[in-house]
């Protein structure tokens, strides 16, 4: 549960709401491309930019998503689409 105004989405609203998101490791599926890919980084024969971050494992990330009603401090209705995770899987 979490304010609306906390979302940064820059929408002015005291209301609360539900935001589900997706959590949890994806190790059980890792492929051989993540497997290459762990392997290469351990022995530094490849090695990310400054500025990146490379994961050698899928992500755990929505597959579907819900949209979120709300009213904001004009009492108007705002509807924002696709902001909280209905399902998840591992990506990647």
């Amino acid at each position: 549960m979490v304010k609306v105004r906390d979302l940064g989405l820059g929408f002015n609203s005291d209301e609360i709401v539900l935001f589900k998101y997706c959590s949890g490791s994806c190790h059980r599926t890792r492929s051989n491309y993540d497997l290459t890919l762990g392997s290469l980084l351990r022995q530094q024969l490849i090695s990310p930019g400054p500025r990146e971050r490379v994961l050698s494992h899928p992500c755990c990330r929505p597959t579907r998503y819900e949209a979120v009603s709300f009213m904001d401090v004009q009492n108007t209705w705002q509807t924002v689409e696709k902001l909280s995770a209905a399902e998840c899987s591992c990506i990647g």
